[in-house]
């Protein structure tokens, strides 16, 4: 598992773990059942307070990505066929959530906000519709991990 924390972008390091692992889930970069790192491991490996690690933990487990098993560790979980669209869903609009009140937060207008997805949607669109991979390398690029 490949996390880079941006020191500069702004966005918690809790989320920034959050995004990046539900990112290579979805993407089939971590596969059902793989073992993530424990949260003292994440917290040396990326140098960061071991409670930034848990709170990412926990988010991904809120959320359905990963599963903690007592004793055992912290395990992919298996979305596609545990979850249903409906859940999915879920997951998704809890990201939009937590963009829309750091948006909230720096004062964009609802228009701002709408004009901007608007934006970044049309460029991701394009860039699928040209190749998975190349929105994967944007996002990459975006996050300063390539």
């Amino acid at each position: 598992m490949l996390i880079r924390i941006d020191q500069i972008s702004g966005a918690p390091i809790w989320q920034q773990i959050v995004f990046q692992v539900t990112r290579q889930v979805m993407s089939g970069n971590l596969d059902p059942g793989d073992r993530l790192p424990t949260v003292r491991e994440l917290a040396a490996d990326l140098r960061i307070n071991p409670n930034t690690a848990a709170r990412a933990y926990q988010d991904l487990e809120r959320d359905g990505i990963v599963e903690t098993k007592r004793g055992a560790g912290t395990f992919v979980c298996d979305i596609a066929r545990d979850k249903a669209p409906a859940e999915l869903r879920k997951v998704i609009e809890h990201r939009f959530d937590g963009i829309i009140v750091e948006a909230l937060h720096v004062n964009l207008t609802q228009h701002d906000l709408i004009a901007m997805f608007k934006e970044r949607l049309e460029i991701m669109v394009r860039l699928h519709d040209k190749s998975s991979a190349s929105a994967d390398k944007l996002i990459l690029a975006q996050e300063g991990t390539e």
